[in-house]
C-alpha cells in the first residue's frame, strides 16, 4: 500500500539548514534512490551532532537509524553500497579509527572544511568526542516569543536573514533588541547590518574595552551581565 504524505502541520516546525550544493550538486550526483536517501539522512543527522573539529557517523549508527530503516527496509547491502558511492563521489569522507580493544571503527564525515580537518586530525591520532547538539528554538519561535507576532512579510524577511547572516547573529541581535526594549524587526535588522559591515567580533571587543566589568567570560558569558 502506498503511503501518502499528510502535509506539513500548522504553526512553527523545526527547520534544517543545508548548503545549496546539496540540491545543485549532490542530488544530480546520486545514481540511485538509496544513495540519495542515505546522503540526505546522513547530512541531516550530522547537523544534530557536535564535536571538535567535526561530528561523524558510523555505518552501525546509520544502519540503526529509524528513518533509513524505513527508507531502505533495513537492507544492509543497500546501505553499504550507498556509503561506498557517497565516498566515491566525495559527498562523505571516510576514515578509520582503531579503538583500545583493537576494533576498527569506520567513520563518515561531511566533506566540508571542518570534516576534512577532522579526518586529518583523526589520522594524527587525535581523540575526539561527540555529543548530541542541544536543541535550540528556531528563529521564528524566538521572534514570536520575544519580539511579537509574525506576519507573512516578516516571515519572509526572517528566511532571507537566515540565508544572509549566521543564526547565532540573529539570536544575538534579538537579544540586543530585547535588552534595549526596541522589539521590532527594523532594529534587529539594523544591528545585523552593522555587524556585517563593521564585524560583530570587533564591536564586542570595543564594548569590552569600554566597560570590561560588564562581561563575564565563559560558557554563559552572553547571558550573565553585571
Amino acid at each position: 500500500m502506498t503511503t501518502i504524505f499528510s502535509g506539513f502541520p500548522a504553526g512553527s516546525t523545526a527547520l534544517v539548514t543545508l548548503p545549496e550544493q546539496v540540491f545543485t550538486e549532490i542530488v544530480p550526483l546520486c545514481t540511485d534512490l538509496a544513495e540519495l536517501q542515505v546522503a540526505l539522512v546522513a547530512l541531516w543527522r550530522l547537523t544534530q551532532l557536535r564535536a571538535d573539529p567535526a561530528p561523524w557517523l558510523t555505518a552501525a549508527e546509520l544502519r540503526d537509524d529509524p528513518v533509513l530503516g524505513q527508507a531502505l527496509g533495513h537492507d544492509a547491502d543497500a546501505l553499504t553500497q550507498a556509503l561506498q558511492q557517497l565516498t566515491a563521489h566525495g559527498v562523505l569522507l571516510q576514515a578509520e579509527w582503531r579503538q583500545a580493544d583493537g576494533h576498527v571503527e569506520r567513520r563518515y564525515y561531511a566533506n566540508s572544511p571542518r570534516g576534512r580537518a577532522a579526518v586529518k586530525a583523526l589520522r594524527r591520532g587525535y581523540i575526539a568526542a561527540k555529543a548530541p547538539r542541544v536543541a535550540q528554538p528556531n528563529i521564528f519561535t524566538l521572534y514570536e516569543e520575544n519580539i511579537g507576532p509574525l506576519t507573512p512579510l516578516l516571515s519572509e524577511e526572517l528566511r532571507e536573514a537566515e540565508r544572509t547572516y549566521p543564526q547565532g547573529w540573529i539570536v544575538a541581535a534579538m537579544r540586543e533588541a530585547v535588552r534595549s526594549n526596541k522589539r521590532n524587526w527594523r532594529h534587529i535588522h539594523a544591528i545585523l547590518e552593522r555587524w556585517r559591515i563593521a564585524g560583530k567580533d570587533e564591536e564586542d571587543k570595543r564594548n569590552r574595552q569600554r566597560d570590561p566589568s560588564r562581561y563575564i567570560a565563559g560558557e554563559y558569558s552572553d547571558l550573565i551581565h553585571h
